[in-house]
């Protein structure tokens, strides 16, 4: 079983109207509500692909309730710690012309008793994981050194930790020992210690980067197949749904212990052809597969 941690998820609720106007009451024609956060986006395209995963982190509330829910009808099962405050909203206004303003609320605080409750909840699923994933943003009240002590854990219980993060959270983690590291930035990058941060996968305009113990792999798209890659187009969910692809695609490689070529030609394609809420083109996927270039140290492919 794949664990997928996220500990800052999103209830994203889509508004659809004529027109949007400040000041007074405005009708709503169409609501949609969907999952938010890498994590979980991830979780589906793994499921996908036949994979067994579970959704965890932190949930409560309405909106908490929902995004259970909407993973359950796409089948992928959950295993959320409870938390007394409302999980997080981004609730998102597009007007006819296509123009989109959007509300993000904060994070929810978390409690000393809740980070206690999902230590515990955290390390009873390890006995049954064959790989974790911790992704994402840390919400208000957890220390930053949470990734740390999750990755501690289960490279303790002998479980690979993929860690998908960014800043002071990314570099506790890294300290810890996970397989593998897939900074926010390449600026993340700078600083971590070979030794304990693994290998370190970087997303680049036309494909990824991972620079192993044993040198560097590129794997890149060819330039005609990637203008129809979502990630050209970039606005803030594209990137986070290229991440989401691009960490899904490396999930089961490392699990099953897959090479490297392999393991980014998949990662690649299924990231450029993946959305932002973790659907997966299949189509696109197959098409993108044969497209993708590997290259690696001394060259080898």
């Amino acid at each position: 079983m794949i664990v997928s941690v996220t500990l800052n998820p999103a209830l994203h609720v889509d508004y659809a109207a004529d027109r949007v106007q400040l000041g007074t009451a405005n009708e709503v024609g169409r609501v949609r509500h969907r999952v938010g956060g890498r994590g979980l986006a991830m979780a589906r395209l793994v499921h996908t692909f036949g994979h067994d995963v579970t959704a965890a982190g932190l949930a409560g509330g309405s909106a908490g309730e929902l995004i259970k829910s909407e993973l359950a009808r796409v089948g992928v099962a959950t295993r959320f710690t409870r938390i007394a405050a409302e999980t997080r909203r981004v609730v998102r206004v597009t007007d006819s012309y296509g123009h989109a303003t959007s509300f993000r609320e904060p994070a929810p605080y978390i409690t000393t008793e809740e980070l206690g409750r999902l230590a515990a909840d955290y390390r009873a699923m390890l006995d049954d994981a064959t790989a974790v994933v911790l992704s994402g943003t840390l919400p208000a009240g957890l220390p930053t050194e949470t990734y740390g002590s999750l990755t501690s854990y289960a490279t303790a219980a002998g479980v690979p930790v993929i860690l998908d993060a960014g800043g002071s959270a990314l570099r506790y983690g890294a300290a810890r020992g996970p397989a593998l590291v897939v900074p926010d930035i390449a600026a993340d990058a700078a600083g971590l210690d070979p030794a304990c941060a693994g290998t370190v996968v970087l997303a680049t305009e036309r494909g990824a980067q991972a620079v192993t113990p044993k040198g560097r792999w590129l794997a890149e798209i060819s330039p005609a197949a990637n203008e129809s890659a979502h990630h050209d187009e970039a606005g803030e969910e594209d990137l986070d749904g290229y991440r989401a692809g691009l960490v899904a695609g490396l999930v089961p490689g490392l699990a099953l212990g897959w090479s490297w070529p392999d393991m980014l030609r998949h990662a690649v394609a299924l990231a450029a052809s993946a959305s932002a809420s973790g659907e997966a083109d299949l189509v696109g996927y197959e098409a993108l597969l044969p497209e993708v270039v590997v290259t690696g140290p001394a060259g080898m492919t």
